[in-house]
């Protein structure tokens, strides 16, 4: 993807979640990565979402319909229930048949073929950074860590144009990913290590991708 068109891309997906309705409130809109770091073209584009979760109390018979007519459970209950009825057709289920908020925005934000990557939490991105660091550290599980080199474009309806045309003209200077992965506790062999592990994971993704994420 070139990189004027990656750019352009985020800026829809801002439009979207700023003009329409969303399965759960989205809060944050960040990238992270090749965006950020002036390259061109880049291979996939890194986008995260900040979200609300939504915690029961909707209505049971709305929650029946949609289980009856999508055999999804949940709606208006981990997903909002009007925008199900608005968008049923990108209401999206986890293995246990519940509907998955991070599904569901993938579903309505990027196409399946996009080389995209959507990483789905409930906290900010530099909380999650940090907490998936030190997950990882514990278990060498290196392809969980989340690239820490970030930009936040969009925050509850407020959107950082300075920032996007920095990104826009690839203005921002950021570490490489071992040096930024050593500024967050990393010895510098684990974390050329793990970026390495980090990279070659990344590089085995193809079309759309979605990540959710609870802290």
């Amino acid at each position: 993807m070139e990189r004027a068109a990656a750019v352009e891309r985020i800026e829809r997906l801002i439009e979207t979640v700023d003009s329409e309705p969303m399965a759960v409130p989205v809060r944050e809109i960040w990238v992270y990565g090749e965006i950020s770091l002036g390259l061109d073209p880049i291979e996939r584009l890194d986008v995260y979402l900040m979200k609300d979760i939504l915690l029961g109390g909707g209505d049971d018979a709305r929650e029946a319909e949609f289980r009856e007519t999508h055999g999804v459970r949940g709606v208006g209950q981990t997903v909002r229930s009007e925008w199900a009825e608005e968008f049923p057709e990108q209401i999206r289920a986890n293995d246990n048949g519940y509907a998955a908020p991070e599904k569901c925005l993938a579903a309505h934000l990027i196409g399946d073929e996009e080389p995209i990557h959507l990483e789905v939490c409930n906290a900010s991105f530099e909380d999650n950074v940090t907490q998936r660091l030190q997950g990882a550290m514990t278990r060498e599980n290196y392809e969980q860590i989340l690239d820490p080199r970030g930009v936040c474009l969009w925050i509850d309806g407020k959107r950082s144009t300075e920032a996007v045309e920095k990104l826009r003209e690839g203005e921002l200077v950021l570490p490489t990913l071992p040096e930024a992965l050593s500024m967050l506790g990393m010895d510098d062999e684990e974390a050329e290590t793990a970026a390495e592990t980090m990279q070659a994971y990344r590089a085995r993704q193809e079309g759309a991708t979605v990540r959710g994420d609870v802290v």
